[in-house]
């Protein structure tokens, strides 16, 4: 299976090590602003387990993430399917991080990461990214990758009650374009 490097970062497979501090961050209020509700330590290691089995069957997905500095653990970045309730379909690309690694430019450099691997590795021809309108923080790394958004592609997510959560953005990157290369 593909472990990709980048200056500071590893994003490679999922480990035991990895479940305290994953559980943590999807305890945090903060980390999940943008989603539903927060995830208990069962629903977790759920979503480690399925990551790590999708990376082992298709050799891609949802990475855990670590400084290579340290080997500390920070979160996850990565490539899947879009969800089958959206409008559309593709891959995306995407990443979440413990608030302790905000702010150090890791989620750009990861995506980077993820967005080179999917258009050089598995040859797609363009590679989607999805958030809450609210999110601009993420919408922010979105630009900074080169990703570019049509609001006609803006969309209401069928799955999270009525509220500001629900609508969706999607920013696009076509094979080629990406921006740092």
């Amino acid at each position: 299976m593909p472990e990709l490097r980048t200056e500071r970062l590893v994003l490679r497979e999922w480990r035991d090590a990895d479940l305290g501090p994953w559980a943590a961050m999807n305890a945090d209020p903060e980390v999940r602003e943008y989603f539903p509700d927060v995830l208990t330590p069962e629903r977790s290691a759920a979503s480690a387990a399925r990551f790590q089995d999708d990376l082992v069957r298709r050799g891609w997905g949802w990475w855990a993430l670590e400084v290579a500095a340290t080997g500390e653990f920070i979160g996850f970045a990565g490539l899947d399917a879009v969800d089958e309730d959206t409008p559309f379909t593709g891959v995306e690309a995407g990443w979440r991080l413990a608030r302790a690694a905000w702010g150090h430019g890791y989620a750009t450099e990861a995506a980077r990461a993820v967005v080179a691997f999917g258009f050089e590795t598995l040859g797609l021809p363009e590679i989607l990214a999805v958030t809450t309108a609210t999110n601009l923080r993420s919408q922010a790394v979105m630009r900074r990758i080169g990703m570019t958004r049509n609001p006609a592609d803006d969309f209401d997510d069928p799955g999270v009650p009525e509220g500001p959560l629900r609508r969706n953005v999607v920013y696009r990157l076509r094979a080629g374009e990406q921006a740092g290369r």
